[in-house]
């Protein structure tokens, strides 16, 4: 895993103290390459200039995900200022459209501005995700922040069964990317209600009948595992992915070893409350004590999550605006922006 400077990309451009990476011997033609400006967390901490914080501690404990480490401190230094980087770019897409829209002449209603957050499983999207909905919801002109998880576009079990791709759930194949596409072309279009399917956890499936409606929020949080796909070749624009629809995009990151260790983890934790629920898919787990609970899960690890990371999800990391990453402690220590 790279700390300073993105794979392939080239040496990190430096505004001392806002960004690290700094070599006195950078040329400055090289500097000029990077895509990315890197910060290390008190870099990052200072951007959030006066931003208040609307959250409490026990918001952020409920908001805060199975076996993830989140603090308020994080809340202070990391995501403070990524909801005021995100309120600048939301302010600045809102006054864009309604130019475009005098210039056509329309009094249409604002479309809701789409952001895109990838990662791995375990490695703390879900709760990145709550904690920016919970945030942007707070700023004056934006109050409206919808939550929706791919999860809910996965094909049916009977569906991957028939397949034969249950052990693939997760992966590009097992998704309806068909429907996530038009569901997100309807958001951005502002369609006045747009339904998406939901997933239950607990049963392992899509809820029949059961669906999340969308009604035209100021934003729309897209999570899951690989939303930042992109045609396997730049050149192939015959098909629209979900990536396509995005304004902003956040990647969430840390080394495959941590992710492993922390997927085990919960696991083990899921093992002792959640599977322990007879109407629970994973029920057959409730029985397995520490040791049989842990190799279960890195079989589990090495069997169908490792392989996505490695083929599906980690090659998408360089195509999101920003990049959280985080080290084994579970906490973001270092931040990665897009240069515009």
């Amino acid at each position: 895993m790279d700390h300073l400077c993105p794979a392939g990309s080239g040496p990190i451009l430096t505004f001392m103290p806002f960004c690290v990476g700094y070599r006195s011997r950078m040329s400055t033609a090289a500097t000029a390459l990077s895509r990315f400006l890197t910060f290390d967390r008190a870099a990052w901490a200072h951007l959030r200039d006066s931003t208040p914080l609307t959250l409490s501690e026990s918001d952020v404990t409920a908001l805060r995900g199975l076996n993830d480490a989140l603090s308020m401190d994080e809340v202070v230094q990391i995501y403070l200022p990524l909801s005021r980087l995100l309120n600048l770019y939301v302010g600045a897409s809102q006054g864009l459209y309604r130019t475009t829209q005098t210039f056509l002449g329309n009094d249409g209603a604002q479309v809701p501005f789409i952001i895109g957050l990838a990662g791995s499983v375990a490695v703390g999207k879900s709760t990145t995700a709550r904690i920016l909905q919970a945030l942007l919801s707070r700023w004056p002109n934006h109050p409206s922040v919808d939550l929706v998880t791919t999860d809910g576009f996965l094909f049916p079990n009977a569906v991957l069964e028939s397949r034969g791709l249950m052990k693939r759930k997760g992966f590009p194949e097992s998704y309806d990317r068909a429907r996530l596409v038009r569901f997100l072309a309807d958001v951005k279009a502002g369609v006045a209600e747009v339904h998406a399917p939901v997933y239950s956890h607990q049963r392992y499936d899509i809820v029949p009948g059961l669906v999340q409606t969308v009604r035209q929020p100021d934003i729309v949080i897209v999570e899951g595992l690989n939303v930042l796909q992109a045609p396997p070749h730049q050149r192939d624009t015959d098909h629209l992915f979900a990536s396509d629809f995005f304004d902003f995009s956040i990647y969430v990151d840390a080394d495959e070893r941590d992710i492993e260790q922390w997927y085990v983890a919960r696991f083990v934790r899921l093992v002792e409350t959640v599977f322990q629920d007879p109407d629970s898919y994973f029920h057959r787990y409730a029985s397995l004590d520490v040791p049989q609970a842990r190799a279960t899960a890195a079989h589990i690890w090495a069997e169908i999550n490792a392989p996505n990371l490695r083929e599906n999800i980690q090659p998408t990391r360089m195509r999101a605006h920003l990049i959280l990453t985080k080290d084994a402690r579970h906490v973001v220590e270092q931040v990665q922006l897009r240069r515009v």
